[in-house]
């Protein structure tokens, strides 16, 4: 995983709710559409995060990452070439602890931020139904050596039948999905290869991740977000 401190954690939970919430478009996906999307659902997102209640923080984010986040999509690349040997009723299982495992994972990221945030849509490139989106993220009244002033972020959107939805990130050249395939492809060889021993062991990791989420909810986490 190649990020190396919470305040990148910070940036990447930003950066996927800036990019999430949109609505279906009939006509084909175009710069404006996508520039005019991101800036304008971007503020509007900036207002969830500054919610006190972190019942309701989760509940708002929950629902983004469910509606506006290709998951399906992403659970498949990320075990890439396991996918083929999985059967019908594993994928099934798998796909569904995958969504688990999404939304109980960003749960541990900080989701609060020391310095006020502005971002600016810098190039917009769009392919058929994909968009390439960079965005200068700037952090005011941080130090100006600071590593996270002015970093420029790559997000790829996909527009299908049921909308325009998020399915990588980059940060210097570096995917979060690639990253993620590497600690999946770990697991599952750490379980040689059996599929219904990863689910297994999946699952109970999953299963940790939500009884920690939930003694956070309860304030009882010592590092509580």
């Amino acid at each position: 995983f190649f990020m190396k401190s919470n305040n990148f954690l910070r940036v990447i939970i930003f950066c996927f709710a800036v990019f999430l919430t949109t609505e279906a478009f009939a006509a084909p996906l175009t710069r404006q559409e996508a520039s005019l999307w991101a800036e304008d659902k971007g503020n509007r997102l900036l207002a969830a995060f500054a919610e006190d209640n972190l019942a309701v923080k989760y509940e708002e984010l929950d629902n983004l990452f469910l509606s506006y986040v290709d998951l399906d999509y992403v659970a498949q690349f990320v075990v890439g070439k396991y996918w083929k040997v999985m059967t019908t009723n594993e994928k099934t299982e798998y796909r569904q602890l995958f969504r688990r495992y999404a939304l109980g994972m960003y749960k541990g990221f900080p989701l609060k931020f020391n310095y006020p945030i502005k971002f600016q849509i810098v190039k917009t490139v769009v392919n058929g139904d994909n968009a390439d989106v960079t965005a200068q993220i700037h952090f005011e009244g941080a130090p100006q050596d600071e590593a996270l002033q002015n970093l420029l972020l790559s997000f790829k959107l996909h527009k299908g039948t049921d909308g325009l939805k998020i399915r990588d990130l980059k940060l210097a050249e570096s995917s979060l999905i690639l990253s993620y395939r590497n600690k999946f492809y770990q697991m599952i060889a750490a379980d040689d290869g059996e599929i219904s021993w990863f689910l297994e062991d999946f699952r109970l990791q999953i299963e940790s991740l939500e009884r920690t989420n939930q003694l956070r909810l309860e304030g009882k986490y010592p590092y509580n977000a």
